[in-house]
């Protein structure tokens, strides 16, 4: 999908300089994730396609929006925004990646119903609006609208918990990743 980001090693040397003593692998940074739509929040598994639901681009959520607008779950920067505008990968500043994919089989749809509100490099704040998306040109077209929020490094994480369930709002809290 996108290039997964540099920086890996970058983290320790950081929470070295953070704390009076050196990292040790038990020390962990947490990073919270807002639901970056509004709508229900699924497990992985429930996503009809395979290459989300066996997690084989990674761990992660899924939210069926009930509206078309996408913001930013945290603070970072956009590394990547498809140029068909249906998925959007972001950085935090502490190193989670998240890959944002708007439905399902809306590849193919070649950005028709999707606005995007940011560009590659730039830095956003969690609640900025980074896409927007007709919804129901995307249930008329694509297979589906559900979107998977896909954690992108999860070599560089050492846990990852959905905290919320049912009914989200974009910007509320949704899960929390652990750093390693």
């Amino acid at each position: 999908m996108f290039n997964k980001l540099k920086k890996m090693f970058g983290l320790e040397e950081n929470e070295q300089q953070a704390g009076s003593a050196p990292a040790s692998k038990e020390s962990v940074k947490e990073v919270v994730i807002k639901a970056p739509l509004t709508g229900e929040i699924h497990p992985l598994s429930e996503v009809p396609d395979p290459v989300f639901a066996e997690k084989m681009m990674g761990d992660g959520f899924a939210i069926t929006p009930s509206e078309g607008v996408v913001v930013a779950p945290f603070d970072g920067e956009i590394v990547q925004v498809f140029h068909t505008k249906h998925a959007i990968g972001i950085r935090s500043k502490n190193g989670v990646e998240i890959l944002i994919h708007v439905g399902l089989e809306t590849v193919k749809l070649n950005g028709e119903g999707f606005d995007a509100h940011v560009t590659e490099g730039q830095n956003v704040n969690a609640g900025d609006h980074l896409l927007t998306f007709n919804i129901d040109y995307i249930k008329e077209n694509a297979k589906s609208t559900i979107t998977p929020v896909i954690f992108t490094n999860g070599d560089a994480l050492e846990n990852i918990k959905v905290t919320a369930t049912g009914s989200v709002q974009k910007g509320s809290d949704a899960a929390i990743a652990s750093l390693k």
